[in-house]
């Protein structure tokens, strides 16, 4: 009898406390730890792949612009119009990462992860191999988005029109303001990446309300603005040199500096000796 209710003790306990683990929020250290590993896999994938999961991102991407034309065409002109269009723009990002397709600015902090672990040149090159097919193939994805939308009549005019303006105001500031307006964007889609993990059905509200944010604070996002500025320079608003000087380059600097430089080193910095203790 005693045996019996010993027993019955220790398998109260050990239900007790698989509650608590499944209860509690995964540790930094975890998170890390997720993140990496899916960085190695990325290293790892066939760059066909990586490549053709680039370009579907590059172009659905299109649709955060979309979305806000959408919403600013039908809208009246008035006081609060801007917070809410800027709903719209999340719609390209919730088809992208929850479909996890190959975004430019989740790189800045997944496949950096593996790297601070084990900084050996292999993990370099193959970081540098990585950020340069799927940037390349983002915009190549956001030009056969931009196309498609200028020269056929998927969009009506009234549509089409109000993301020719949202094009024209995303891809109209100086270097030294796309590069400040893009470091947030970097920072904010490396939060994204860092939550996810733990985050489960609420998944899908993080997306929505940090890439709201992006919008709404009016910062810089280099793929969403890639089809901006194809847009813009396909309906002659853009010439090719300020499209690459003055917004571009900036714009993706910024996001490298705020999704690596800032936001990837922070994260680092909290698990860097949990993660030495563990040997890895």
């Amino acid at each position: 009898m005693n045996d019996r209710n010993g027993r019955s003790r220790e398998l109260d306990e050990d239900a007790d406390q698989v509650a608590v683990e499944e209860a509690a929020p995964l540790a930094p250290r975890l998170i890390y730890e997720v993140i990496r590993r899916n960085g190695e896999e990325e290293l790892e994938r066939p760059l066909n792949s990586l490549a053709w999961s680039a370009v579907a991102a590059g172009a659905l991407i299109s649709f955060s612009l979309i979305g806000e034309a959408v919403i600013r065409a039908h809208l009246p002109d008035v006081a609060g119009r801007y917070l809410v269009e800027n709903l719209g723009y999340s719609l390209g990002f919730l088809v992208v990462i929850m479909g996890k397709m190959q975004l430019f600015t989740e790189n800045t902090i997944t496949t950096v992860m593996p790297i601070m672990a084990d900084p050996c040149r292999a993990h370099f090159r193959r970081a540098a191999a990585l950020w340069g097919l799927v940037l390349s193939a983002n915009v190549v994805g956001a030009l056969a988005a931009a196309l498609f939308f200028t020269f056929t009549a998927a969009l009506p005019p009234e549509i089409y029109a109000a993301a020719l303006e949202l094009a024209q105001h995303a891809t109209g500031y100086d270097p030294a303001t796309g590069f400040a307006r893009a470091i947030p964007a970097g920072i904010l889609i490396a939060a994204i990446v860092w939550m996810l993990p733990q985050a489960e059905s609420a998944g899908f509200f993080i997306v929505l309300v940090f890439t709201w944010l992006i919008a709404a604070g009016d910062f810089a996002h280099i793929i969403v603005g890639a089809v901006e500025m194809w847009m813009a320079l396909l309906a002659g608003l853009l010439t090719p040199g300020d499209a690459l000087l003055h917004f571009f380059l900036p714009v993706l600097a910024g996001n490298v500096v705020g999704g690596t430089a800032i936001f990837t080193l922070l994260a680092w910095g909290q698990v860097r000796e949990e993660v030495k203790r563990q040997g890895r």
